[in-house]
């Protein structure tokens, strides 16, 4: 169980500093990520760049 929380940290922190040049690859301004403004605040609903980035990663681990 341990093991497995620390591949999923270490992957999440993987991600998040590829964030910046994942978004000069366009990700993130794909057609169905949402931007809108509620309240004042902004939110950022990634739902294509989600979809992408889980097939991609569901076809590695088929090849792994």
């Amino acid at each position: 169980m341990w093991r497995w929380l620390l591949v999923i940290f270490l992957v999440l922190m993987l991600v998040n500093s590829l964030t910046p040049w994942f978004q000069k690859l366009g990700f993130g301004k794909l057609p169905g990520d949402l931007r809108f403004r509620l309240f004042g605040r902004d939110f950022f609903l990634p739902i294509t760049s989600t979809l992408l980035l889980s097939m991609v990663a569901a076809a590695i681990a088929r090849f792994i």
